[in-house]
């Protein structure tokens, strides 16, 4: 495996891949390292409707969209990369892989986005795989004609809701407040859909059942009333993680451990920039995040440019 390249771009979600189809638009020498199967968060997605160009797709095959691209212009995609650490000191930036293979870099695009926030309920791991989910597009499916819950109230949770309904017989959503934070449109569908059934204010207790998932128990916030209620299945959205722990000792990060990038998105380590959902940002979307890998592509372009030139 060849180990120097010119820019090295950790995650192969939206905003890696972007970063990787203009890297190889300009002829910059570029591997996107992922660590798990490429396409990020997306590939979750059940269906996207809102990305320009497109009326509707699944998030699995846009994701196979832009990997295709992304090679095509000439980005090696190296999936499945165990990071064991990163050195960004000095010129040439190090990434050391498990097996011991050292890749270096004249600059490094971190684009590795996050995971699934859990609930933190004491049996959540228990049921995980069991009738708790956190991946409608994984699993929605399993429960076809059966009772689910949704806990959220996000764009994320109402939007996955609705994709649920095609499945299930019944979609109860818990939400720990008395409103969504939904953009309205979104509240609007969803509340205008027979399948889904809302309860607010509640906070999720824990999950019941004897070998896989029979009821969700939740009590209200203001009442104290606890609910019980009964279904197969249970899909869990309340926002997500930055998967900023490789660099997080490194390079600027907010409290929420979200990488801090300045409007070139340039970390506080020159040549390291940030791009996608491990970035403070206000807004993550699949269009923020190829926006932010489009901008990271062009700043490190500059980057090793001026370098260059100097």
């Amino acid at each position: 495996m060849k180990t120097d390249y010119d820019v090295i771009v950790l995650g192969g979600g939206p905003a890696g891949l972007t970063a990787g189809i203009y890297l190889g638009r300009a002829r910059v020498d570029s591997l996107i390292l992922d660590t798990g199967t490429v396409g990020g968060q997306t590939v979750l997605s059940y269906s996207v409707a809102n990305y320009p160009g497109v009326e509707e797709t699944s998030g699995y095959a846009l994701s196979a969209t832009m990997l295709r691209q992304a090679r095509s212009f000439g980005a090696t995609v190296k999936p499945y990369a165990k990071i064991q650490s990163v050195q960004l000191e000095g010129d040439r930036k190090i990434v050391t892989l498990a097996d011991g293979t050292r890749l270096t870099s004249r600059a490094l695009i971190v684009a590795t986005g996050g995971v699934p926030r859990k609930l933190g309920i004491s049996n959540e791991e228990e049921f995980t795989g069991k009738g708790v989910s956190f991946c409608a597009t994984c699993d929605g499916d399993f429960f076809t004609d059966r009772p689910i819950a949704v806990v959220g109230g996000g764009n994320s949770a109402l939007e996955e809701a609705q994709a649920l309904a095609k499945y299930a017989s019944r979609v109860t959503v818990l939400h720990e407040f008395d409103h969504f934070q939904a953009h309205p449109w979104v509240v609007e569908e969803a509340q205008a859909n027979p399948k889904l059934h809302f309860l607010m204010s509640q906070q999720v207790l824990r999950f019941e059942g004897s070998e896989k998932l029979e009821r969700v128990v939740s009590r209200h916030k203001a009442t104290g009333e606890e609910t019980s209620v009964a279904v197969d299945g249970c899909f869990v959205f309340v926002g997500y993680v930055p998967n900023s722990r490789v660099v997080a000792s490194l390079v600027e990060t907010s409290e929420r451990g979200e990488i801090v990038t300045d409007a070139a998105l340039a970390t506080s380590v020159p040549g390291v920039f940030a791009a996608g959902d491990v970035r403070a940002k206000r807004y993550r979307q699949i269009t923020t995040a190829v926006a932010d890998g489009t901008i990271a592509a062009l700043s490190a372009i500059d980057h090793l440019t001026s370098r260059a030139a100097a």
